[in-house]
C-alpha cells in the first residue's frame, strides 16, 4: 500500500535562505503552523524575537504564532509530517548531520534545484539511498519561482511532483494562494533534472551577456539549452512528458533572463573578466549551476548524450578554458 500524507499534516522547513523564507511565508499566509530548522544564529534570533529573517527577504514580517523556529533539526522532524528541503545541495549533508529522528513516516518534499557534489545524486535520489525511502515518500516542488517575486505575491506557478496525486493535492493545498497557482505531475525525475540543468544554461546565458553577445544570440542559446535539456531528460529516463510546460521550459526561461537569477549573475561576472574563484566570492548566495556543471558532466559519462552547452560551461568553470574562445567554438555547434 502506498504512503498517504495525513490531511492535517504539519510542514517542517530545513533551510533558511531566500527560497526557504519565501516558502515559509506562503505557508504562513495560509495560516499553516510551520516548524523551521534554522542553523544560523543571527537568522534564528531575528525570527524568534522580531518575526523576520535578518539576512534574506528581511522585509517579510511573520506572525510568530505560526512559526516554531529552532536550531534542533530533530525537534523539527519529530513535529512535522511533510519535511521541506530548501537547503543548498552542496551543504545538505552538513544540514542533516545531527538528524537521528526516523523518516519512515515522513514525506520529504525537495525545493532544492541542485545536485549533491561528490555523490552525484539529486535530492530525492539522496534521500532514497541514504534513508532507504521509497518514492512514495518523496516528491518535489518546482517551476519558475524566484523567491523575491513569490514573497511579494507576484503571480507565480509551481508544480508539485509526486507518485501519488492525492499526496500532491494535500501538499498543493498548503501552498496555493491567489497569487501562487499549483499544478501537479508524476514526473519526479524529469522535473528534478530540469531544475538542475536550467541553472547550467542560465549560467551560459549570463556568460554570453557578459562577453557582449546580444539578445539575438542569447535567444538562440536559450532555445538550444531547452533542446539539450529535453534530450538529456528523455534519453536518460524515457517517460511521457511535455518539456514545454512551465516546470521545465518556464523555469529555464526565468532563470536565464531574470535579474534575480544568481546563476545568470555568476556567468555575467565571469564573462566580464572575473576569474571563476573571484566571481564565486562576489556572490552573496549559492549559484547551484556551479556544482551542477561538474555533476552533470560526471553523470553524462554513463549516458554519452550530446550536450555541447553543458560541456562548454564545465570547461570554463573547471578546466580554466578561455570563456571568449570557448563560447566562440560553441556558436558553430548550435
Amino acid at each position: 500500500m502506498s504512503y498517504k500524507i495525513k490531511k492535517d499534516a504539519v510542514c517542517g522547513m530545513i533551510g533558511y535562505g531566500s527560497w526557504a523564507t519565501a516558502l515559509v511565508y506562503t505557508l504562513h499566509a495560509n495560516r499553516q503552523n510551520v516548524w523551521w530548522h534554522i542553523r544560523n544564529q543571527e537568522v534564528l534570533e531575528s525570527i524568534q524575537t522580531e518575526g523576520r529573517n535578518a539576512k534574506y527577504l528581511s522585509d517579510i514580517d511573520f506572525d510568530r504564532e505560526y512559526i516554531n523556529a529552532t536550531d534542533d533539526i530533530n525537534e523539527v522532524v519529530r513535529n512535522s509530517d511533510i519535511i521541506i528541503i530548501a537547503a543548498p545541495s552542496a551543504y545538505l549533508k552538513d544540514f542533516l548531520k545531527d538528524l537521528t529522528e526516523p523518516l519512515d513516516d515522513k514525506f520529504i518534499l525537495s525545493a532544492t534545484k541542485g545536485i549533491i557534489p561528490d555523490d552525484y545524486k539529486t535530492i530525492t535520489e539522496f534521500f532514497r539511498d541514504t534513508y532507504n525511502l521509497s518514492y512514495d515518500h518523496l516528491g518535489l516542488i518546482s517551476g519558475p519561482s524566484h523567491a523575491e517575486e513569490v514573497s511579494r505575491n507576484k503571480l507565480s506557478y509551481l508544480t508539485v511532483a509526486s507518485t501519488d496525486e492525492e499526496n500532491g493535492k494535500i501538499i498543493g493545498s498548503r501552498f496555493a494562494t491567489s497569487s501562487l497557482q499549483i499544478r501537479f505531475s508524476n514526473d519526479i525525475y524529469g522535473i528534478e533534472y530540469a531544475g538542475i540543468l536550467k541553472n547550467i544554461y542560465a549560467l551560459a546565458g549570463g556568460l554570453a551577456a557578459g562577453l557582449g553577445y546580444g539578445d539575438n544570440f542569447r535567444a538562440v542559446l536559450t532555445a538550444a539549452g531547452a533542446q539539450e535539456m529535453t534530450r538529456f531528460i528523455n534519453e536518460s529516463y524515457p517517460f511521457e512528458r511535455n518539456t514545454m510546460q512551465s516546470a521545465y521550459l518556464g523555469d529555464l526561461l526565468v532563470t536565464s533572463y531574470s535579474t534575480f537569477s544568481r546563476n545568470r549573475r555568476l556567468g555575467q561576472l565571469i564573462g566580464h573578466g572575473n576569474t571563476v574563484k573571484s566571481a564565486l566570492n562576489e556572490m552573496t548566495m549559492i549559484a547551484e549551476g556551479y556544482f551542477a556543471a561538474e555533476c552533470i558532466k560526471h553523470i553524462n559519462e554513463r549516458h554519452n548524450i550530446h550536450m555541447p552547452i553543458a560541456d562548454m560551461v564545465y570547461d570554463v568553470l573547471y578546466r580554466r578554458a578561455n570563456p571568449r574562445r570557448r563560447m566562440k567554438e560553441l556558436t558553430t555547434q548550435l
